[in-house]
């Protein structure tokens, strides 16, 4: 082999990459040498060219189309994924949804429960066992922590927010999702990390931006500031590079220190 060639670039998947958090990993993820398939229920040209726009020069994109929590229509959506580079080396789950309206734990309704368990929890549950059985069934070898999953949760996992207790419910569940892919997969050498976003300014939280512009006017997290997309690209690109050998099943807190209990 030429001693001038360059690696071969590894494989990244995230869901609800087209934007906001997700765009913040895509680009992340080209910067430590990965090509990456961004996946999401709906891709628009414009947000399209504003990722090839954003990554690194060297990086292949390719946009897949697709409901994750269709399950019926889940086999051709990962078999969609391994068509764009023929394997996957890391699975970002990111995509997500939030309530509809924050309100009273008591008005919660069956309809915005089953949404949020739907998209944040049993979609990406089977999404990664799925992507998983691939993984194991290609027969690839690979040093420890070359390959990855990747669950994004929330802050909200661990701090109660009644107000929107549905969400807070199914990221619970993503933290305690994560620990039990990790047990299954570190035999095969396959890391799996959780990462909690706190306050990130995204479309997803702009609805709240007048409370939380208020919040931090008075002190709110420990790093006062509004986290952005790419402080949490950062992290994940850290993890799914392989730069945290011997950890798994580790949660990750990206969130100014807001978990930080003060008195």
């Amino acid at each position: 082999m030429d001693s001038q060639q360059q690696p071969t670039p590894r494989i990244a998947v995230v869901t609800g990459g087209a934007g906001g958090i997700g765009g913040g990993i895509v680009v992340a993820l080209s910067q430590r040498g990965f090509d990456v398939v961004v996946c999401d229920l709906k891709i628009a040209p414009a947000a399209a060219d504003a990722l090839r726009e954003s990554v690194a020069p060297s990086a292949r994109l390719a946009f897949v189309e697709g409901d994750i929590a269709d399950l019926a229509k889940l086999p051709a959506l990962v078999d969609a994924v391994y068509a764009a580079f023929g394997r996957v080396d890391c699975l970002v789950n990111n995509a997500g949804v939030s309530v509809k309206s924050r309100g009273d734990l008591l008005d919660v309704s069956v309809e915005s429960y089953d949404l949020n368990f739907d998209v944040n929890t049993r979609a990406g549950f089977f999404l990664t066992q799925a992507i998983c059985r691939r993984m194991l069934a290609d027969g690839v070898q690979t040093a420890e922590s070359e390959r990855s999953i990747v669950f994004i949760s929330s802050s909200n996992a661990a701090i109660a927010a009644p107000e929107r207790g549905e969400y807070a419910m199914s990221k619970a569940a993503v933290a305690m999702m994560a620990k039990l892919f990790s047990i299954r997969l570190a035999p095969h050498g396959i890391a799996v990390y959780e990462v909690r976003p706190g306050l990130i300014k995204t479309p997803m939280t702009s609805v709240a931006q007048a409370r939380f512009d208020k919040l931090l006017a008075e002190g709110f997290t420990p790093i006062n500031r509004w986290g952005l997309p790419e402080d949490v690209g950062r992290a994940v690109a850290t993890m799914a590079a392989g730069d945290l050998p011997f950890t798994t099943g580790t949660a990750i807190q990206v969130d100014g220190g807001m978990h930080i209990h003060q008195y």
